[in-house]
Order: C-alpha cells, then sequence, then structure tokens
C-alpha cells in the first residue's frame, strides 16, 4: 500500500498542534478516500475523519495510556463507510507513517515509547474496525435472513410480489448469497460471492457444494450438511474454509438454512457467507506475537505449557507414549549483562535460541524460551530406552553451546546446566514435570555446571521437604514449634557434671523432631538465624539459671554452651543481645560459653574478632568448636579470643579400637600440650566408651560430652549420667 510521501519534521514542527492534525487528516483522507464507497466529496469525507484522528491523537499522550480510543476510532471508519478490506490497511499504514510524526508532541515521552504506543493503537483500532465490521455483518445477515423468511412466507400468498424484494437484498447484499438444491447444484449465487471466490463466475457455479471440502474442515461440518438437506434441522452456522480458483484460501462464516416449498418438503438450501479471512490472518498473527517470544521467536511459556500437556495427556500419543523435556539455565549470563550490557546479553540469548533449534529438528521435538537465559527442549520421540534417547538431545545440546559466540569482537563461552525429565505420558502434571526439571537443573548448576544431570524422584523429594521447610520456618518459632535439649558435659578427673550444651530441636508438624543439621542451614540461607539463635541463647541462658536458683549451694555453676552460626558473627548487634539476655536473666556471663566453629574463623580479620574479644573481655567464654577440621594455622590461636577448644569426634574415633592407634593418641597429645600451654581449656565430642574416656582423662583433656555420658535431653535430667558404651 502507498501513503503520501512524508514532509520534512521541519515542516512538521513549523505548524500548531491543529494545523499537524489537519495535515494528518488530509494524508489519511488521501490515502483511503479511493476505496471508500460514499457520495461525500473528499473534503466532507475529511471532516468525517478529523475527530476520528483528534481521538488517536489524545490517545498517544494520554496519561494514564488507554487503547480505547483507538478502538471507538477503527469503528468510526466502519461508520464512514471505509468498509473495503484495503481501507483498513492503508489507515493503519498512515497511522504507522504519520501519527507520531504529527501528534508526538510531549516531550516526557520518549521516541521509543511513543512508537510502542502507535502499535498498541494499530493494534487496537483494527480490533474496532473488526468488531464493527463483524456488527455491521451481522446486522446484514439478520436483515437478509429476516428477508428470506419473509420472503419464503409471502411465495405461498404472493410469489411475484416477494420476488423483486428478494433481488433486491440478493443482488445488493454485502456478503455472499448462494441457493443450491438439495443435492448440491448451485441454483444462483450474488456478485459478492462471485468476487469473494476470484471473480470468476464459471469456476463457481461448475462446483457441487459437496466438493467445496477443505483440510482444516471438521467431520461436525459435513454432519450438519447432511442433517440440514434430509430435513433434520432448518440451519447450522459454521466457520468453514474454502479454495478459490488460484489455490489461495477463503475463510468465511457460512450460515446455512433450508427452504422449503408450500407443504414443508426441503427444497433449496440458502447460504449466506461473511469473508473473514483478513479477520482471521489478525487473529492468527495476534495469537503468534501472544505464544512466542519476541526476542528469539521461539515459543514462550505459554506455548510451551500447551504442547507439554497435550504430550503428558494420556492416551493421546498411544498407549506407550513416553516423553523427554531439557530444562536448560545459562551459566553466569547474569555476569554477561551485567559487564558488556542488555544489548549483548540479547544477542547471545539469540544466537543460543538458533543453537537449539538445530539440536531439536526432529518429529515431535520442539524448543522454548521460559524467560531470562532459561530454554526448554521437550520430545516426545522418546522410544523404550527413553531415558537413553532424552540424554542424547541433553548432549547435543550441550556440544552446541560449546562453540564460543562471537558479539561485537568478544568471543564468549556459553555453558549451560540441564536437567533432564523422562517418563511415560499420563503420569505427572505439566507443573510436576516442569518443577522436577527445574529441581534437577540446579543439581547439574551445584555441581559445577556445563552437564546434564537425570531426574531423581527422591531427590526431587528431598528438594520439596527442604523448600516446605523453608517456606514454613518464619511461622514455627512463632509457633513455638522449637525447642532445646542438652547433652551433658562432664569433668574427666573426677565425673562431674561441668555444664551442658544447649542443642536445638524442630518438632515439626508432619515430619517429626528434626535435628539441627535439617534446618539450621535453612535458616542461614534465609536469614531467620538471627531471631533462631536470640531465642535458643534466651531459652539456655534462662535454664542455666534456674539450675543455679534450683541447687543455690553448688560451688560452682553449671556452664551453659551455646552455638553461634556465621550469619550471627557478622549481626551488628551481637555483643548487644548477649549482654541484654545475660541482663534480664541475672546470669553471670562466666556461666555462658558460645561456641564458634572453626571454619568460620579461617581468615578472620580484627572486625569480626571485635565482638568476640569484647565478650571474652566481659567474662564470656569462647569455644572454638570442631577443632581440627578447618585446617586453620596453629599459630593463629594465640590472636584468638577463645579459652576453649572443642576437638572434633574425628580425633577420637580411632581411640574406640583396640589397640589405639598410635598416630590418633600423638595427635591429641600434641593438641591438649598446645592448648594448654596457650592456658586453653580442651573438651571432647563423641566419647562413647569408657576406655575413650579413660584414655582421654590420661591425654590430659579437661571435659568431655558425648552418649556414654548421656544422649541430649530434657533439662531435668542434665545429671542423670548413663556411663554405659554407646557402640
Amino acid at each position: 500500500m502507498k501513503v503520501p510521501s512524508q514532509p520534512s519534521g521541519n515542516a512538521a514542527e513549523a505548524d500548531g498542534p491543529e494545523d499537524r492534525l489537519r495535515r494528518f487528516v488530509t494524508i489519511w483522507g488521501r490515502a483511503i478516500f479511493p476505496v471508500t464507497a460514499t457520495s461525500l466529496t473528499r473534503a466532507e469525507f475529511e471532516g468525517h475523519l478529523l475527530p476520528l484522528a483528534r481521538l488517536l491523537c489524545d490517545a498517544l499522550l494520554a496519561r494514564p495510556f488507554d487503547t480505547a480510543p483507538a478502538q471507538r476510532a477503527g469503528a468510526g471508519l466502519v461508520e464512514a463507510h471505509c468498509t473495503d478490506p484495503d481501507a483498513l490497511g492503508r489507515s493503519l499504514g498512515v497511522v504507522d507513517a504519520y501519527l507520531v510524526l504529527y501528534c508526538g508532541t510531549d516531550p516526557e515521552l520518549t521516541a521509543e515509547e511513543l512508537r510502542a504506543r502507535c502499535a498498541r493503537l494499530q493494534h487496537a483500532m483494527a480490533t474496532g474496525y473488526a468488531q464493527a465490521l463483524r456488527e455491521r455483518t451481522r446486522a446484514e445477515q439478520e436483515a437478509i435472513a429476516r428477508s428470506a423468511l419473509s420472503a419464503r412466507s409471502a411465495a405461498e400468498i404472493a410469489l411475484h410480489a416477494t420476488e423483486s424484494r428478494f433481488r433486491a437484498v440478493f443482488d445488493g447484499a454485502a456478503i455472499g448469497i448462494g441457493i443450491a438444491d438439495l443435492e448440491g447444484r448451485l441454483v444462483e449465487i450474488n456478485d459478492t460471492m462471485t468476487r469473494m471466490f476470484g471473480g470468476v463466475e464459471a469456476h463457481v457455479r461448475s462446483r457441487n457444494v459437496s466438493e467445496w471440502v477443505h483440510p482444516e474442515d471438521g467431520p461436525h461440518v459435513w454432519r450438519l450438511y447432511e442433517e440440514l438437506v434430509r430435513g433434520e434441522r432448518e440451519q447450522y452456522r459454521v466457520e468453514k474454509p474454502y479454495y478459490r480458483g488460484d489455490g489461495t484460501v477463503l475463510w468465511t462464516n457460512l450460515t446455512v438454512s433450508l427452504l422449503r416449498d408450500a407443504e414443508g418438503r426441503p427444497q433449496y438450501q440458502l447460504a449466506l457467507m461473511e469473508d473473514i479471512t483478513e479477520r482471521r490472518l489478525l487473529h492468527l498473527r495476534l495469537r503468534y506475537e501472544a505464544t512466542h517470544d519476541a526476542l528469539t521467536g521461539l515459543p514462550n511459556r505459554t506455548l510451551f505449557f500447551e504442547r507439554l500437556e497435550k504430550a503428558l495427556a494420556p492416551g493421546t500419543a498411544g498407549e506407550n507414549a513416553r516423553f523427554g523435556l531439557c530444562y536448560l539455565d545459562l551459566d553466569g549470563f547474569k555476569a554477561i549483562n551485567d559487564s558488556l550490557g542488555h544489548s549483548v546479553g540479547d544477542r547471545l540469548l539469540v544466537e543460543v535460541a538458533d543453537r537449539l533449534q538445530a539440536c531439536a529438528t526432529g518429529p515431535g521435538e520442539m524448543v522454548a524460551r521460559l524467560g531470562g537465559d532459561e530454554f526448554v527442549a521437550l520430545t516426545t520421540n522418546t522410544g523404550t530406552d527413553g531415558e537413553r534417547d532424552a540424554a542424547a538431545l541433553a548432549d547435543r545440546i550441550l556440544a552446541a553451546l560449546a562453540t564460543p559466540v562471537g558479539v561485537d569482537g568478544r568471543e564468549l563461552t556459553v555453558r549451560g546446566s540441564l536437567g533432564v525429565v523422562e517418563g511415560p505420558a499420563g503420569e505427572r502434571t505439566a507443573a510436576e514435570v516442569l518443577r522436577s526439571a527445574d529441581i534437577t537443573m540446579y543439581r547439574a548448576k551445584s555441581a559445577g555446571g556445563n552437564r546434564f544431570e537425570l531426574a531423581d524422584p527422591e531427590a526431587d523429594a528431598r528438594a520439596i521437604t527442604r523448600h516446605g521447610l523453608t517456606t514454613a520456618l518464619p511461622t514455627a518459632l512463632e509457633r513455638g514449634e522449637f525447642f532445646i535439649e542438652y547433652q551433658p558435659l562432664v569433668h574427666l578427673d573426677d565425673g562431674s557434671v561441668h555444664g551442658a550444651e544447649a542443642l536445638v530441636r524442630w518438632s515439626h508438624p508432619q515430619h517429626g523432631v528434626l535435628g539441627p543439621d535439617r534446618f539450621i542451614p535453612l535458616a542461614e540461607d534465609t536469614g531467620l538465624i538471627v531471631p533462631l539463635g536470640r531465642w535458643v541463647l534466651q531459652e539456655a541462658v534462662r535454664q542455666a539459671r534456674s539450675w543455679q536458683l534450683d541447687d543455690p549451694g553448688t560451688r560452682t555453676p553449671l556452664r551453659i554452651n551455646v552455638n553461634l552460626s556465621p550469619t550471627q558473627l557478622h549481626h551488628p548487634r551481637l555483643v548487644a543481645d548477649t549482654v541484654d539476655v545475660l541482663e534480664r536473666s541475672g546470669l553471670a556471663p562466666g556461666a555462658l560459653c558460645l561456641e564458634v566453629t572453626e571454619s568460620a574463623l579461617i581468615g578472620a580479620d580484627e572486625d569480626l574478632l571485635k565482638p568476640l574479644r569484647q565478650l571474652a573481655e566481659m567474662g564470656v567464654d569462647i569455644a572454638l568448636d570442631d577443632f581440627g577440621t578447618g585446617y586453620s594455622n596453629l599459630a593463629n590461636l594465640r590472636r584468638l579470643p577463645v579459652s576453649v577448644l572443642k576437638l572434633d569426634r574425628s580425633f577420637t574415633r580411632g581411640m574406640q579400637q583396640h589397640p589405639v592407634d598410635p598416630v590418633d593418641l600423638k595427635i591429641v597429645e600434641g593438641i591438649v600440650s598446645l592448648a594448654h600451654s596457650l592456658e586453653l581449656a580442651v573438651t571432647v565430642e563423641g566419647v562413647e566408651t569408657a576406655a575413650q574416656a579413660e584414655r582421654l582423662r590420661e591425654l590430659g583433656c579437661d571435659t568431655a560430652q558425648g552418649w556414654y555420658y548421656a544422649r541430649p535431653g530434657a533439662p531435668d535430667r542434665i545429671h542423670s549420667l548413663v556411663l554405659a558404651d554407646a557402640v
């Protein structure tokens, strides 16, 4: 379609807003007046277009932006008798080329935003035009149908009077009309139907209605036709395609009615056809845009889920149908966006999409982009060894990504992590399959990336349980689902109870009692470890004070050991919260020992050690927990504000055997000697036999804990030592 040549920007800017609007209307009128069936002069016709143009101009600059005025403008074209299909195409071309130029005068809107608004206004204008044309056509159809029925009724009384009226409607209608006998032979067609089929009347008349089949005809179409010619129904309405003489496709809204003779016997069939080809093409275009990714052209999440649900539906692809799904996430893509910019990242995604499409070209295979740097490849062509077929697809994807991508002279390395799910159709929903693939993909990413992992139901269950625990953590603390068990710390020289370590537990409503290894890492990840750790400190200190009050005559009060996580060490209120808890409970600082893992203090700077030094200066003991597992420099012990070393159970496990490994003895003896030379007490974990306890006492260890003495339990069992071998 041609539109008038575009004037220079200076000329458009020199006029006022109303002048520019009228120039826009003049261009619009010149474009569509030749294809408009109207008795108006062009100047009068442009007068009809002026309010429609004003609607579009105001909508372009409106805040908030609204496309409804553009729909009214499209409907206004139909009211102005611009019903030729070319009128809409020319109008959209004028709006696309000139609306922003003549009406985009708002300095607060960028050129890109104005173009985006203009594109949306064109869609809305086309929608309003199509709706108005459909309503007009429907009204014409109803008028024609009423006329046809009236003509049939009047024919019984005065056939000659109705013939002229029916002929006027028949010949002048804007929709195609055809009359055929019950055998399908065409008796009469109007000029509109002839034009719809290409303008060659002989080509249309030579065809029998039953020959006008199309591959997209549903079986119900011809079933309705047979019922009508048998007189079992009076009318049916369908959307039906036809082939024209030149091989192109004509899409119609078809209404077929049965005409009976004076005795009520079926005699003719009357067909009313509305040409909806342009509307259908527009609908298909909008459907494509709604189901495909704008950047890569791949199917998007919406279309992928449609295909996946169809592939998983039982019985759709045979009794033994299987599927394979590869869920891909690019490794390190965020770093490319952050360092090189989103334009480079977009070009990289386009290249990745092209390579993925080349990997899935077989029957039953498709690739889609879910969003960001996440892609999926689906195959429904897996055989009996479906897992191997799905893994082969994953291998092809990794191989396709192995070659660096060239962007702006740079060679960008592309790596990806894939989760592969394979199985029979009909057993899982699309959401369950995608969740399993997502979980599996993250397993591949955590294993180093640039690889694929096969889905494992047990791993999926663990990940789902982990997620459930993570989401339940915040409310669990509010509902009081956590409790503390205490494991005694025993003096090795006389076997008396020195204190206890506070060990938090979670009484989960579904999973029962959970140990700290199940939820402490989750609390670290979510940040809940700070309020949870404060609660543990409060409860443990309160219990220690309660022990003192219950036995005021004891010479040395029981000490309470509380674990600190790395996150708590970095919290700015660690010292203030600890002081507040001690003051509120009345417990002396010397009765509290905070345990910090050795790995948390490896390479610790003075900023991290400062709060621990402050607590140590107050009298709080600091214990270095799991000593010997972090590979720290022993010389660093001098600068750490610790007063207790807790030997990891790995050093004492060998002492359960007989004879005892002399190397283990030498290591423990050396650590104890070093600790005592630095005036540090030594506590041993994992004591499970009397022989272990005796050997550790001989080596000079100060205190011990383990199942030989007691398992963690309620606070009232602090003195209930078992003193029995646990192995």
